[in-house]
């Protein structure tokens, strides 16, 4: 798909691109457990429920738009991939995705460790609890007082992303006197299946030290000599939303091919691969995602193949799900504004929210799933686009979907597998206020990270 560019975005519905939707399901009150967290169902009386409680309970009690995100759904799914790989590999959940405190401390208990990106991720992390030799550091560009912040905290790996990091982090791990572990991370030159601005292996982009001209190389050589680092592995990631893994299967040749230049060059075996994340999850039903413990199998697999054929003794893998973790386990609610049917296109359905708490449609023509969740309805299927509040044509939440076509404003939507990304990514525009994340759990519900308020947005504008 592609969009008119123009300066302040798209200025009218006309330079949108067409959804390319499929004939309406054949009953629009159904939940696709695919798509949905695992608690979610319909009640008797047709209100979808999650972890026990009701929507429209829901709603009454913490409003509208709000992320629900069901707690029991989340450790099963962070159980499933420590289960998967083992105590022979790490699981790094991706804070990126979506972090709170609350978060933290379902993966400390559940015994994964934790990947953050920015100084106030890894304050979230500490001020959890989460150990830090179980943190891992990542970022194109941290600032000095970030790594020293880390360096203090004895964060367990930092992995580094350019010639000017080797030499700052090591700069800070001696004036600190340690010896920080690092890992290097290398673009393989694999792009992986998906949006070019979530795929990153390929040359041309922000992340990264080069395989070719010998440039990951060169770091590595850096890294070994310089008294305030250990390095311990290579790290490379290929992208975001990902269905196969042949594409890893390319990655770590590559990657072992630098391992084996490393031991023949320097006579060091490096103990450490981190595959990165980006396995994807369902957003549609036409989405096939693969189990944990079938990635895991296929990773591990490749990897000791390739170690193998280079002779070299298999390193310990890491590997960091966020999206296929807390992706599936939440959905957002809406309350339905206004209906605006257009002859011969499709109705246009206002909600409460919009581009502010979900961006991802607007940002990578991104794909969602959508449904009535206060009632059911035997009324017809008519094609819908669900759209935001903001002075924004490309305010759009879900770009096609069908809904019941009695639907009236006052009624509750929810648009599933939005755990990831969207509270992370969501923003003020129109100075509008973020949503609650709310966590559901046995029949009870606790907010986890509240609305913001006008007094919030306020606090900050200094006058």
């Amino acid at each position: 798909m592609s969009r008119s560019a123009h300066p302040a975005g798209p200025r009218h519905a006309d330079v949108l691109p067409e959804g390319h939707y499929s004939a309406p399901p054949a009953d629009l009150n159904a939940l696709d457990p695919k798509v949905w967290a695992q608690t979610v169902s319909r009640t008797q009386d047709g209100v979808v429920s999650v972890g026990g409680l009701d929507v429209k309970a829901l709603a009454e009690e913490f409003g509208t738009p709000a992320y629900f995100i069901d707690e029991a759904d989340f450790r099963a799914r962070a159980r499933a991939w420590r289960t998967a790989f083992g105590h022979d590999a790490d699981v790094f959940y991706a804070g990126k995705a979506f972090l709170s405190r609350a978060v933290v401390q379902w993966l400390h208990e559940e015994g994964l460790n934790l990947d953050v990106c920015s100084g106030g991720e890894l304050a979230t992390a500490l001020s959890a609890g989460m150990p830090a030799d179980r943190i891992a550091y990542h970022g194109n560009n941290k600032s000095t007082d970030e790594i020293r912040t880390a360096v203090e905290a004895g964060v367990g790996r930092i992995v580094l992303d350019s010639f000017q990091e080797i030499a700052r982090v090591a700069h800070i791990a001696q004036e600190l006197g340690t010896r920080q572990r690092v890992q290097i991370r290398v673009t393989v030159g694999v792009e992986a299946h998906t949006h070019e601005f979530i795929a990153t292996a390929h040359e041309d982009q922000k992340f990264g030290i080069p395989l070719a001209g010998g440039q990951a190389a060169e770091a590595v050589r850096r890294a070994l000599q310089l008294d305030g680092l250990e390095l311990v592995g290579i790290h490379s990631h290929i992208g975001s939303q990902i269905f196969d893994t042949s594409g890893f299967e390319v990655a770590a040749h590559r990657v072992v091919g630098l391992l084996k230049e490393i031991r023949d060059e320097h006579g060091v075996e490096l103990p450490e691969i981190d595959l990165g994340g980006g396995l994807g999850i369902a957003y549609t039903s036409d989405d096939d995602p693969r189990e944990p413990h079938e990635i895991a199998k296929a990773l591990t697999e490749i990897v000791n193949r390739e170690c193998e054929g280079a002779k070299l003794r298999a390193p310990r893998i890491s590997v960091e799900p966020g999206r296929a973790i807390v992706g599936p386990t939440a959905f957002t609610l809406y309350e339905v504004g206004t209906i605006k049917p257009l002859a011969g296109l499709r109705t246009y359905v206002s909600v409460d929210g919009g581009m502010s708490d979900n961006i991802r449609t607007a940002l990578y023509d991104a794909e969602y799933s959508v449904a009535l969740v206060s009632r059911t309805s035997d009324a017809e299927p008519m094609l819908v686009r669900v759209v935001g509040k903001h002075c924004e044509s490309g305010d759009i939440v879900v770009r096609d979907a069908f809904l019941p076509a009695d639907l009236a404003p006052g009624d509750l939507i929810a648009v599933p597998a939005t755990g990831a990304y969207c509270r992370s990514m969501a923003s003020n525009y129109n100075h509008a206020l973020r949503p609650p994340v709310v966590a559901v759990h046995e029949g009870r519900a606790r907010v986890i990270v509240r609305r913001e308020t006008e007094e919030d947005l306020l606090r900050l504008d200094v006058g």
